[in-house]
């Protein structure tokens, strides 16, 4: 079925400490802020922060694997970063189709991380997508 304008998704996640040390294994980013506890604790953050991109990674699994999924191809991303996340703490992304070009192809979709359960906004995306046969 193909995304209409309107059209929303919505899935809960959490990231473990385990999630963040692989990601900075694999990016190279061991910024202690995110890997040590106790330089952390001297920030205005006082514990480590989950790395910007791997908090937003949840926008390319979505949208390449759920919705609109599978053959999904990433044109554009804007992503805005609005409040620190932290390693398990449950989350929920909210997705809504902005705008639909059939002759392209394409699809404008925002997403938005809360603190699941609270209206705290930690990201803020848009991102632009070609699918041959779902937009």
């Amino acid at each position: 079925m193909p995304l209409e304008i309107g059209d929303t998704y919505k899935y809960e996640f959490r990231f473990s400490q385990e999630d963040v040390q692989k990601f900075a294994e694999v990016t190279g980013d061991k910024n202690p802020l995110h890997l040590d506890p106790e330089y952390a604790a001297k920030t205005r953050f006082k514990r480590p922060i989950i790395h910007g991109h791997l908090s937003s990674s949840v926008f390319t699994r979505i949208l390449g694997m759920e919705f609109p999924g599978e053959g999904s191809v990433y044109m554009k991303q804007e992503t805005e970063y609005l409040f620190p996340m932290f390693v398990d703490t449950d989350y929920e992304v909210v997705f809504n189709v902005m705008t639909v070009d059939r002759e392209k192809h394409v699809a404008e979709i925002t997403g938005e991380v809360f603190i699941k359960g609270t209206s705290r906004r930690t990201i803020r995306g848009l991102a632009t997508l070609m699918h041959p046969e779902k937009i």
